[in-house]
């Protein structure tokens, strides 16, 4: 069990790098071509998934006082920390047309929120270029 006050996590806390996992299963499903379009739409949902609720990057919500935001650890692009106040404070910020700046500027802050970011565009043109009949080149 857990020593000195360490929380006991499952897999080792692997269990939230997953969306690693599928993201090379998708690179490997696109250079398969036996893989077809729906497995490469089912993976490329998955990171995206992954990259938007899961993956470990800084919160970044506003803070009085703050101009970087909050520096604590979040769970994907659009939730926030453990923080209350800031768990929807970063998905209500793509809804009020006054912030969403503030967000898309916040989703290239560190190199952590840079990868996910740039893993979720690409799983994201992954899953259209699937989608569509004819355009995937063998």
């Amino acid at each position: 069990m857990a020593t000195s006050g360490a929380k006991s996590r499952r897999f080792g806390g692997l269990d939230q790098w997953w969306g690693v996992l599928a993201g090379a299963l998708l690179v490997a499903a696109w250079i398969n071509s036996a893989a077809g379009p729906a497995v490469v739409i089912t993976l490329s949902a998955a990171v995206l998934v992954w990259c938007f609720f899961q993956a470990p990057v800084t919160c970044g919500a506003p803070v009085r006082g703050r101009a970087d935001g909050c520096r604590n650890n979040a769970s994907g692009l659009l939730l926030g920390c453990h923080i209350h106040q800031h768990r929807w404070q970063k998905l209500k910020m793509l809804i009020l047309r006054r912030q969403v700046r503030a967000f898309c500027s916040g989703l290239f802050s560190d190199g952590k929120a840079a990868i996910v970011t740039l893993a979720g565009v690409g799983s994201f043109i992954s899953g259209l270029v699937a989608l569509v009949p004819g355009v995937i080149v063998t």
